[in-house]
């Protein structure tokens, strides 16, 4: 029999924690569950990253009254991902921002997405039944875009492919600080399985060039002063390099998946086996790999049934 996906089986509640990364800037981190962000402006607050479900997001906001009663009138989300967006409707935020790209992938794989990650991570989507559909944004643009939540600016950047084609990062210049969504991750695997290896180095590069002090990743704790961010920077293109590296040798070579993962695993495991959700994005990010390798640009949707097709042959 093959045996369920790696976090199908962790059911077991996240602590919590939110950490103020700036004057009035938060992450709200979930021990390698997707991590959300708060901005807090003069008259109004940015929320970055919506959870899965509007019971998570709950969460969320109940860490944000705890500071401000400032209504919440922007939602960004730095890309499509079922587990980023879905909670997107308890915020009842009039503003909801993507980039042009994130919005085109939703109408492209949005659906196909959700019911892959339902599947993959159940316990994230407890309460789904919440959900009112896919997450549209009112508000799109290519490359930069402001906002003013009263005096302070945020800025909305597109820095590079690298967790997505249509990654955004959110950088509030007053402060310093960043909120990067899965392009950076902190003692959590990066999640590829959507991902650009080839591009993703040269984009944590531009974003190490903004030369932020505070960043709250996608996944992990926040990281703080500027030996953190660039520890997490380093790791997470290590993550990527040695992810790519094996599985292209195999593929130039004509190996199969089975053999690209075992190259993977024989560079990878000794030194991130021990991040969250290694063993979930494992696969996928194996998948992606031998894919980019072969010269498809575009990452292949997953779908519920091709995850499972996937697995099995991978099980044997």
């Amino acid at each position: 029999m093959t045996k369920a996906f790696a976090s199908a089986g962790d059911m077991e509640e996240k602590e919590t924690s939110f950490t103020e990364i700036g004057p009035g800037l938060y992450a709200f981190t979930a021990q390698g569950d997707p991590n959300s962000g708060v901005i807090i402006g003069d008259d109004s607050v940015m929320v970055v990253e919506a959870q899965a479900t509007p019971r998570l997001a709950r969460k969320v906001i109940e860490c944000i009254r705890g500071v401000t009663d400032k209504p919440i009138t922007h939602l960004a989300l730095t890309h499509y991902h079922a587990v980023r967006v879905l909670g997107a409707s308890a915020y009842e935020a009039p503003q909801v921002l993507m980039s042009d790209t994130a919005r085109a992938m939703v109408v492209e794989r949005g659906q196909e997405d959700w019911d892959s990650e339902f599947d993959r991570f159940p316990r994230l989507f407890q309460g789904h039944e919440e959900i009112p559909g896919l997450t549209w944004p009112t508000t799109t643009f290519t490359g930069r875009m402001t906002v003013f939540l009263g005096r302070r600016r945020v800025d909305l950047m597109q820095v590079g492919r690298a967790h997505t084609a249509g990654d955004v990062v959110i950088g509030v210049p007053d402060a310093r600080v960043m909120f990067t969504g899965d392009i950076v991750e902190y003692q959590s695997a990066c999640y590829c399985g959507d991902g650009h290896y080839r591009d993703w180095p040269t984009t944590i590069e531009a974003i190490r060039a903004l030369a932020p002090e505070a960043i709250a990743p996608g996944r992990g704790d926040a990281l703080v002063g500027a030996e953190m961010v660039n520890r997490a920077l380093d790791n997470t293109t290590d993550f990527v390099r040695s992810t790519y590296r094996p599985v292209a040798q195999v593929a130039a070579r004509g190996g199969d998946l089975a053999e690209a993962m075992a190259a993977c695993r024989e560079v990878c495991d000794p030194k991130f086996s021990d991040y969250a959700i290694y063993e979930h994005c494992l696969p996928f990010n194996v998948a992606r790999a031998y894919d980019e390798a072969q010269g498809i640009d575009t990452p292949r949707i997953w779908t519920a049934a091709r995850d499972k097709e996937m697995w099995e042959a991978l099980q044997g």
